[in-house]
């Protein structure tokens, strides 16, 4: 199923010991288009300090609760590396962030989250992954991610806001069809599938979705979005109602009247509600 950012935001943070703290924002990477991190504001046992949560620490969702359960503890996000989140996450602050909680990068291959879909498939010894009492191995496997973290140090993230991104002006070849109103999320493998735009502003009433394969440019200093389709064709898509009545089908209409090929079809993926 997929889950509006909006409505994520205030999601409450479960440590396996107690309340960590309530999700603020969300930062994706705009080459993957995946949610690699949330922001999570800690409550006064923490100054109510700002945290980054990574997906491959969730677990078991309770999505009625609003409740995010995660695998690690409060005291491992005292100890965790202070990281300002009001300014960008650099390549350096996540190598910092993954080896405190001994996670490997998500960067460097084909998939989603490494050689895989789902983010807890990164996790060690989550199906078997990184699992194992051979010394000899463990050290290889330490001294891989060393050197890793080390050629990658330099490197510079695509993070984005997605608080900043919503409110961005999203542009067609031939003219502006308003504004990101939403961003939608697989509850599973935290893709982002889709910017819902609000066309309010020059077609009353109408809100369409855009998937970020459709997208050609972002800029941050014009605050605007760029996708390669025309305001025609924009106009005649379906309508987006909520993320609850989307369904395969519906979104396989959407892509039929783009004439472009589903997410679905380019490796295995989930169904959401097919």
């Amino acid at each position: 199923m997929l889950r509006d950012v909006n409505d994520l935001k205030e999601y409450a943070i479960g440590a396996t010991d107690g309340h960590i703290g309530v999700v603020k924002d969300l930062l994706f990477d705009d080459d993957r288009w995946v949610i690699r991190y949330l922001v999570v504001e800690a409550g006064s046992w923490l100054a109510s300090r700002r945290v980054l949560i990574s997906p491959m620490s969730i677990h078991d969702s309770s999505w009625l609760a609003r409740i995010l359960p995660v695998s690690i503890t409060k005291e491992q996000v005292r100890n965790s590396p202070d990281i300002d989140t009001n300014r960008p996450v650099s390549r350096q602050h996540e190598l910092e962030y993954l080896g405190f909680y001994g996670y490997p990068n998500y960067w460097g291959s084909y998939g989603m989250w490494g050689e895989g879909l789902y983010p807890y498939g990164l996790v060690p010894g989550y199906a078997g992954f990184g699992a194992t009492d051979d010394i000899e191995g463990k050290e290889e496997a330490q001294a891989y991610a060393a050197a890793e973290r080390a050629r990658h140090r330099n490197e510079n993230p695509h993070l984005r806001s997605c608080n900043e991104v919503i409110g961005y002006h999203v542009h067609a070849t031939d003219g502006d069809i308003g504004h990101v109103a939403e961003i939608l999320v697989d509850e599973r493998t935290w893709a982002v599938r889709y910017l819902v735009v609000d066309t309010s502003n020059w077609w009353v009433g109408h809100k369409v979705l855009i998937a970020p394969q459709w997208i050609t440019g972002m800029s941050w200093s014009d605050q605007s979005v760029s996708v390669d389709l025309s305001r025609d064709r924009v106009k005649a898509a379906p309508a987006y109602e909520s993320a609850g009545a989307l369904n395969r089908q519906r979104e396989l209409g959407l892509y039929e009247h783009y004439g472009r090929t589903g997410y679905w079809t380019s490796g295995v993926l989930e169904d959401i509600d097919p």
